[in-house]
């Protein structure tokens, strides 16, 4: 499966792009230069690709475990430092590569503040 990022998820990797919830109403100006910072911070993706072999069943010395499973267009939370930040993709977006372990949940209802 291709995107227009020119990036391809392998494996168990999953290719995210990091955004920031919508705020209708904000009193603190932030600098560009920290807004990068904040979305990195934030945990908050866009699944874009999913890798052929992310979430799938596993087996233990104890059994078999079935893992969460996310598709593209899901909204995430990652770990904080999870991945690998990408530069200089073909559509110009930062897009990061996490590990499908790295994903914790989907976001199913997100609120805005205000």
């Amino acid at each position: 499966m291709t995107n227009s990022s020119g990036l391809e998820a392998l494996g168990h990797a999953v290719l995210i792009r990091p955004y920031e919830p919508k705020v209708q109403s904000s009193i603190i100006a932030i600098p560009d230069s920290a807004q990068g910072r904040m979305v990195m911070a934030e945990q908050r993706a866009t699944i874009v690709q999913v890798g052929r072999d992310a979430w799938k069943e596993e087996r233990w010395f104890f059994g078999l475990i079935r893992r969460p499973r996310a598709k593209p267009g899901d909204k995430v939370l990652v770990t904080k430092y999870a991945g690998y930040q990408t530069v200089g993709t073909l559509d110009g977006i930062s897009y990061r590569l996490v590990n499908d372990r790295d994903v914790f949940c989907k976001i199913t209802e997100e609120k805005a503040d205000g």
